[in-house]
C-alpha cells in the first residue's frame, strides 16, 4: 500500500511555509494600503502588487475583498497587542512620563493608522462591521488593563479607572489629530502635561508586598 512517504513530507513543508509567508505579505501589504490610501483605494489588486504576489495567488488566500481585509482586521489587532506587550517587557520602574510617551507613540503609529481606516470602512461595510467591533473591544480592554499596570494604577481608588480611560482616549484623539499633520511639537507638550496630571490624580500606586 502507497503512503505519505519522507520526500512527500519533506517536500510539502516548504510549500506550506511559502504558504504562510506568502499570507503574511498580504496581510501586511493590506495594512499598510490601508494607512496609506484607506479603505477605498485598497483593492486585491493594490495589494497584491504591493505584496508582490500575482492576483490570483491573492484570491488562492482571500478569495473576496472582505475575506482579506476580514484577516487584515485580526493581523492589526493582534500586532496592536503584541505591540502593547512589549512596550516595558522588564516593567515601567514608576516611570509615568515614559508610559505616557510610549502609549501615544502607538496611538499615533501606522498600526493605529490602519485600524483607523478599519473603523470607516466597518460603519459602511456591513461584513466587516461585526469583526471589527468584536477585536476593537478586545484590544480596548487590553490597552485598558496593560495601562493600568504599567502606569501602577490602584483602581480600587475612586476615579482611577475613569483617569486611566480619560488618558487613553485623550491618546487616541491625538492619533486622530496625527492623520492630518504633524503634530510632534504640540504632541510632546500635552504627553508632559498629561504625566504630570496622572502623577497627581493616581498617588503613588496600589501596595506592593
Amino acid at each position: 500500500m502507497g503512503g505519505v512517504t519522507t520526500h512527500d513530507r519533506a517536500e510539502r513543508a516548504p510549500k506550506q511555509d511559502r504558504s504562510r509567508a506568502t499570507r503574511q505579505r498580504l496581510l501586511q501589504a493590506a495594512v499598510a494600503c490601508l494607512a496609506e490610501h484607506g479603505w477605498a483605494g485598497s483593492t486585491v489588486s493594490v495589494v497584491a502588487e504591493r505584496a508582490g504576489v500575482s492576483r490570483g495567488a491573492a484570491q488562492h488566500h482571500f478569495p473576496t475583498r472582505e475575506d482579506l481585509f476580514t484577516a487584515a482586521v485580526e493581523y492589526v489587532a493582534e500586532e496592536r497587542s503584541t505591540a502593547l506587550r512589549a512596550l516595558f517587557p522588564e516593567g515601567a520602574a514608576g516611570d509615568r512620563r515614559a508610559v505616557v510617551g510610549a502609549l501615544v507613540d502607538l496611538f499615533t503609529g501606522p498600526l493605529f493608522r490602519a485600524a483607523l481606516h478599519l473603523w470607516v470602512a466597518a460603519s459602511n461595510e456591513y461584513q466587516l462591521r461585526p469583526r471589527v467591533t468584536e477585536l476593537e473591544a478586545h484590544v480596548g480592554r487590553e490597552t485598558h488593563r496593560i495601562a493600568v499596570e504599567l502606569l501602577g494604577a490602584d483602581e480600587a481608588r475612586p476615579g482611577t479607572r475613569e483617569t486611566v480611560q480619560g488618558f487613553l482616549d485623550m491618546a487616541r484623539g491625538l492619533g486622530l489629530a496625527n492623520l492630518l499633520t504633524d503634530d510632534t511639537a504640540r504632541r510632546e507638550r500635552v504627553v508632559a502635561q498629561w504625566a504630570a496630571l496622572l502623577e497627581e490624580a493616581l498617588g503613588r500606586g496600589p501596595a506592593t508586598t
